[in-house]
């Protein structure tokens, strides 16, 4: 009988299209196939009897797993260790050519001793609401929905396999040193011509193309500093939730993973978030991976263009630009260990959020000052954009935790919105691009002098959520990251301490306090948020206070899983919360090894730890 694993359970393969996720029992339950927000065909995750998976694993019960990734790849490595011996199953994606069919590639290896196998193939097309049918072809199984989609996939094998009622099994002994190799292959609705691919290319030529891929990517780096293993498996994991077609990034791999267990806070986090993608391409651009900058520029450039007014910047958009997102509950499906409702699609895609505004045009500063100078074409979509934010910078919002109830003037939004004066001002500046800088500087300084003046809550010695409120907000954490204030100063500094005291438990950190924040209009407790530690930690180094970060820094890292993946949020056990993989967190963790590394690796500035805040 199937039974959930913990989220933590799980490594992340995928091929810059789409990923899967890969139990260490070796079966891998989600697979939307064949783009990051498809349908998906493997969904046991969401519910283990009706989902769909795929299972390869020694017959025996009495099994000890483990996993690991092959050296700066995405090509993940399952061991089983039995009484009778051990093997292991390399599981990778080749990273798709435009004419090829994307694919997932299994290779089981017996290192040593005699062991018998079973592989069952489940899929259940469509979220499992589409029925299929399965036919021999050749040297194939054809398996093809009978839903509207009329989507199809093939299954390619070294090993004899029985068909009934539409899945597969096998069982299988093999000795040392014997192979078996599955593939299962998108059939391309309009092939081109030629012969399809065989299962000698995908066990080998695609193998050493996708291990040399990664490898040359993880190499192209610059980051050279402390922890570099752990920093490249964050950017690893990053480029695996890259969009190769288009240049957009997902901010998770899956949807319906619960923040609380058993509550409804379940979202679909497959699709471009601004922020999101913007923080990840600060993140490339820290080391040194300009191509993907360029791309999500180039993406960007596709959505400006469609634009008639700077108001219709949504919020998220389908990897593809696409906007329509509409939120739709698959209710035939229980959810990860009976926490429904599952979504698919996100209403947040509607929802005014100013902060975007911010996050957008500090990373084409960066990407104008590190990737490549942008064009005057491209200012003049940027230009509108800081206009825009001079205009309406009084609006409230949902804020950047997408409350679904009233607005507020939340503080996050205003600190962002200085960024965004701020940061256009430097762009102009630094290229001569023409733009009314006097008005900009005078709503950049309305902006700092409302958040200093305004959400200071003098109760509480300490800048509060939102206009008028009386609650602490860890994202007031981005205060010095994005250099509105020094880390030095004395407001500043009691916030901290304010957030310390009512926020933080050792390294971990919550958002803000559920029954005291802005209502979101849900139900159930929160776990820390891991992108909240890593903001405090590099709050922490640039505040001097480098020891400290250091040590909590070593001690956020034992809370990733396994393979040094982490979910958006820590439960109570220390168990990973909501989708996963999911970016934020990688990306803060990236941008924390950088400031605290370049604290350590400069000994003498430590004498006067705010000089150079500002860079």
């Amino acid at each position: 009988m199937r039974h959930y694993l913990p989220i933590e359970d799980y490594g992340l393969i995928g091929n810059l299209h789409t990923v899967a996720l890969v139990s260490r029992t070796g079966s891998i339950d989600y697979l939307p196939f064949t783009r990051f927000d498809s349908p998906t065909i493997f969904a046991a995750l969401l519910d283990k009897d009706k989902g769909g998976y795929w299972q390869l694993a020694p017959v025996r019960t009495d099994v000890r797993y483990q996993q690991q990734y092959l050296p700066d790849t995405g090509v993940l490595l399952t061991r089983f260790f039995t009484p009778e011996g051990m093997a292991e199953i390399t599981d990778f994606m080749p990273v798709k050519h435009p004419d090829q069919p994307s694919a997932l590639v299994r290779t089981l290896r017996v290192l040593k001793g005699e062991i018998a196998f079973r592989m069952e193939l489940r899929p259940r097309f469509d979220y499992a609401r589409a029925p299929h049918e399965t036919e021999q072809q050749a040297e194939a199984l054809l398996f093809r929905s009978t839903g509207p989609d009329g989507h199809q996939f093939r299954l390619l094998s070294s090993q004899p396999l029985t068909l009934r009622l539409g899945d597969v099994t096998g069982t299988w002994t093999l000795a040392a040193g014997a192979e078996a190799s599955f593939v299962l292959e998108e059939v391309l609705p309009d092939p081109e011509e030629g012969p399809p691919l065989e299962l000698a290319y995908y066990a080998g030529p695609a193998f050493e193309e996708t291990m040399s891929f990664w490898q040359q990517w993880a190499d192209s780096s610059s980051y050279s500093g402390r922890w570099r293993e752990t920093v490249l498996r964050s950017a690893i994991t990053l480029k695996l939730l890259t969009c190769q077609q288009y240049g957009s990034t997902v901010a998770a791999a899956t949807f319906g993973l619960p923040a609380t267990i058993g509550a409804g806070r379940n979202w679909d986090y497959r699709y471009t978030w601004i922020r999101d993608t913007a923080f990840t391409m600060y993140a490339f651009l820290r080391l040194g991976f300009t191509e993907e900058a360029k791309g999500f520029i180039r993406w960007l450039m596709d959505r400006c263009e469609s634009m008639e007014d700077a108001s219709e910047l949504q919020l998220l958009y389908a990897v593809d630009g696409s906007s329509q997102l509409d939120e739709l509950v698959l209710d035939h499906l229980e959810g990860y260990r009976k926490s429904a409702p599952v979504r698919i699609g996100n209403a947040a895609a509607q929802q005014f959020q100013l902060d975007i505004y911010g996050e957008l045009i500090d990373t084409i500063y960066l990407y104008n000052k590190d990737g490549g100078p942008i064009t005057y074409a491209f200012w003049q979509y940027v230009s509108r954009f800081v206009d825009y934010v001079a205009a309406n910078w009084q609006r409230p919002d949902q804020g950047i935790w997408e409350v679904r109830s009233a607005q507020q003037e939340f503080i996050y939004s205003k600190i962002m919105a200085w960024v965004a004066l701020d940061r256009g001002i430097l762009i102009a500046q630094t290229r001569s691009f023409p733009a009314p800088l006097e008005e900009w500087r005078r709503t950049r300084d309305a902006i700092y002098q409302d958040v200093y003046d305004n959400y200071w809550n003098p109760d509480l010695q300490a800048f509060v959520q939102y206009r008028g409120a009386d609650v602490l907000d860890a994202a007031v954490l981005l205060m010095p990251l994005v250099h509105m204030f020094s880390p030095a100063e004395p407001r500043w500094l009691s916030t901290l301490k304010a957030v310390e005291e009512q926020l933080v438990t050792d390294s971990l950190v919550y958002r803000y306090k559920l029954t005291d924040g802005a209502d979101d209009g849900l139900s159930g407790e929160e776990g820390t948020f891991s992108i909240c530690s890593f903001w405090y930690i590099e709050c922490l180094a640039r505040g001097g206070q480098v020891a400290k970060a250091r040590l909590y820094f070593e001690k956020m890292l034992g809370y990733a899983n396994h393979l040094g993946l982490y979910s958006e949020q820590l439960g109570t056990q220390g168990e990973q919360l909501g989708n996963f993989p999911q970016a934020f967190t990688h990306l803060a963790l990236i941008s924390a090894a950088y400031q605290l590394n370049r604290d350590l690796s400069s000994p003498h500035d430590q004498t006067t730890p705010h000089a150079r805040w500002y860079v």
